[in-house]
């Protein structure tokens, strides 16, 4: 066949177009790695209580099957997933056994080795009470709703005993990530805070979520505390920190269903009371996922 000028204008077109896309490959190098393995570690705001479907073992850990770790999973190249998280955990259940109603979870931090490649963490409200402060102010805050019984109760030495709670914690966050990096020290760890409970501003929603207005702000500035403390001991430990607040704010416990990413008191969808809903694992999946990758989400 005649090889003539049109032949070899042909030719140059498709070589050039065949450098064209040896130039454009390396794009694709730059997207984020496939994760090896990938194990998340951490307390109920994780595990996912009482969210549709619940699984894994012990059945006494409450893990959901669309908690975010199991969201964070799909959203990447994971080779294998380990979910260790248990409903209740400190940070000393990390280390040890945790005695749950239904079966014991084993030290969540066994789970770690020289071939993890991601953890996250979500641990801490446990550590400074978080049940028992939401079940304290629920008593106390109506007795004086124009008032403030709940801050006035844990101040009333004059000092802030959360705040103390607080401060007292981020030894064990430190002590907690050290030992995530010794363990596995080639995997990135991402510390992950808690969503909004209360509304960002303003007095609340008395007495659908039955905490006064000067409780409200207490406790929202007790939360933020509590964020600051975990990005701090984040930032000083080389781990990444998740703010899973910023994107909940006006999806707390007193916006609307359908709005709401954590349940009041009297869960509207299934979750347990002031816990994520399936929205709200979604949403902090989504902001870890965005640590991650910033083009990254949850479908």
């Amino acid at each position: 066949m005649p090889r003539g000028p049109l032949w070899r204008a042909a030719l140059t077109v498709s070589a050039a177009l065949a450098a064209a896309v040896l130039v454009a490959a390396p794009a694709s190098a730059q997207q984020p790695a496939p994760i090896g393995r990938y194990v998340a570690m951490g307390d109920s705001y994780t595990a996912g209580p009482l969210v549709p479907i619940q699984t894994g073992k012990p059945v006494g850990c409450l893990r959901s099957t669309n908690n975010y770790p199991a969201l964070v999973a799909k959203g990447l190249a994971v080779t294998t997933a380990q979910d260790v998280s248990c409903s209740g955990a400190t940070t000393a259940d990390l280390a040890g056994p945790q005695r749950t109603g239904l079966g014991t979870n084993a030290a969540q931090l066994d789970a770690l080795g020289p071939d993890v490649s991601l953890v996250t963490l979500g641990i801490g409200g446990n550590d400074i009470g978080f049940v028992s402060i939401i079940a304290d102010c629920a008593t106390r805050s109506p007795l004086r709703p124009g008032g403030a019984a709940c801050r006035d109760h844990f101040t009333s030495t004059g000092a802030d005993e959360l705040a103390a709670r607080v401060d007292a914690t981020a030894p064990k966050i430190a002590a907690a990530l050290a030992e995530i990096t010794e363990r596995a020290p080639q995997a990135r760890v991402l510390l992950v805070g808690y969503p909004a409970l209360l509304p960002d501003t303003g007095p609340g929603c008395f007495p659908v979520v039955p905490f006064s207005a000067g409780d409200v702000d207490y406790l929202r500035g007790v939360e933020k505390k509590l964020n600051a403390m975990l990005a701090e001991q984040a930032a000083a430990a080389g781990a990444d920190y998740v703010d899973t607040y910023t994107p909940s704010i006006g999806h707390d416990m007193c916006a609307a269903h359908g709005t709401r990413w954590v349940e009041g008191l009297i869960p509207t969808s299934p979750a347990a009371p002031a816990h994520p809903n399936a929205a709200g694992m979604r949403g902090m999946a989504d902001a870890v996922l965005g640590a991650l990758a910033p083009s990254s989400n949850v479908a």
